[in-house]
């Protein structure tokens, strides 16, 4: 009997969502658990994940259309799949080529060759086994699957400069490959001291890129050709562009809209980072950014006036005695406010840790409604945008 992909349950207060993306084509084959296809309702994007390996077949919506919680979007049949069939045809070994070893003869062979070996050369082979020992412990680790594990954003400067990242050493932990280990590489190879790419391969590349592209190009809608004219094109709006747009018109007409300004120096400050950001970088693995001040400096603030940390339910006035602080990131999608809880029991390198967790995953669309819900008090930078003051 054939599984069937369904929309996962909806956070409360969603009752339906759109596709935006399939990932999988009909006939290609999925792995258990692997996601299949993209669903974005007015808060997050969830993940649609396939519920049993084998063959996806029998899509019943396309890209676009509205869902609901439970519906049925397409079955896993049984079988192997085009890109099953694509990859054992590539593994099959030729007819002319040899037979491997079977494991009892290669043993076999390994003792007739261990037996003629003098005392004196079996003692060489110990010392240099130990030796390659050694070397083996100290070598950072290779990822498992043979594909280079590294964070979204190493991901992007690496393909930034068209690298490859089986050619670049990982010292992170478990192989990881670090910023610092790109940059390391490009060093490398300005200095020539790491080869470039043999040209088919950057021209692989390069038309692989083109395709994308392409594809891209084709989910856009284009400007239409007006010679002469003024050109215009209409893009319907994301569901959480929807949403923003809604609260904020419902804010302007059911909240008091109040707004102060005060000036801060911030010199200290600018030249505390300054003197301390290498060192910190380097200590925690982590850049040191205004944001944490800022955490720092709102959560203070909330100790000294609690009546700000507290929200209204009704004619009541709730008093929090915690500090979960929403920082705003900005993505394609829209502006969402993910929460850092507890902010006054977390070090300036969490806070920065985290924050920069958060835009990664929220440019992602791999946010979760516990992420964006909850908060007391919310923060954001403007001044990354070049803003001097903004309401």
């Amino acid at each position: 009997m054939a599984a069937e992909v369904k929309v996962p349950p909806f956070p409360e207060s969603v009752e339906e969502g759109t596709l935006t993306t399939w990932h999988k084509q009909e006939g290609d084959a999925v792995e258990r658990d692997e996601k299949v296809a993209d669903i974005e309702t007015d808060k997050i994007v969830l993940e649609v994940s396939s519920p049993d390996a084998g063959v996806l077949s029998g899509i019943e919506v396309k890209e676009g259309d509205t869902v609901k919680a439970g519906q049925v979007l397409a079955k896993i049949a049984a079988g192997e799949g085009k890109k099953k069939e694509k990859e054992e045809s590539k593994e099959e070994p030729d007819e002319e080529s040899e037979a491997p070893e079977s494991d009892t003869e290669s043993e076999g062979k390994d003792k007739a060759d261990e037996a003629d070996k003098s005392d004196e050369d079996k003692e060489a082979d110990d010392r240099e086994a130990e030796k390659d020992k050694e070397d083996e412990e100290e070598r950072p680790a290779k990822p498992k699957g043979g594909r280079a594990r590294m964070s979204p954003a190493v991901r992007r400067l690496v393909e930034e400069h068209d690298l490859d990242p089986a050619g670049i050493e990982g010292t992170g932990r478990g192989g990881v490959i670090t910023k610092g280990d790109v940059l390391k590489h490009l060093e490398r190879r300005e200095a020539g001291e790491v080869e470039e790419e043999e040209a088919p391969e950057k021209e692989e590349k390069a038309e692989a890129k083109q395709e994308e592209k392409k594809t891209a190009a084709k989910k856009q809608p284009s400007v239409p050709d007006t010679s002469g004219g003024r050109p215009q094109k209409r893009v319907p709006m994301t569901r959480i562009r929807a949403r923003i747009a809604e609260r904020l018109v419902e804010a302007q007409q059911t909240a008091a809209i109040l707004t102060t300004f005060n000036e801060v120096n911030m010199k200290p400050i600018m030249d505390l980072r300054a003197r301390y950001k290498d060192q910190f970088e380097k200590t925690t693995g982590v850049k040191l950014g205004f944001m944490s001040f800022f955490v720092k400096a709102a959560v203070d603030a909330l100790k000294r006036f609690p009546v700000v940390n507290a929200t209204l339910d009704g004619t009541d006035i709730v008093y929090h005695g915690y500090y979960d602080v929403g920082v705003a990131v900005s993505t394609d999608r829209g502006l969402v406010v993910p929460i850092l809880r507890d902010a006054d029991q977390q070090s300036y390198s969490e806070i920065e840790r985290n924050i920069v967790d958060f835009a990664e995953r929220a440019r992602e669309g791999k946010l979760g409604m516990d992420d964006l819900t909850g908060g007391t008090f919310s923060i954001t930078n403007g001044g990354i945008f070049g803003s001097m003051l903004s309401t």
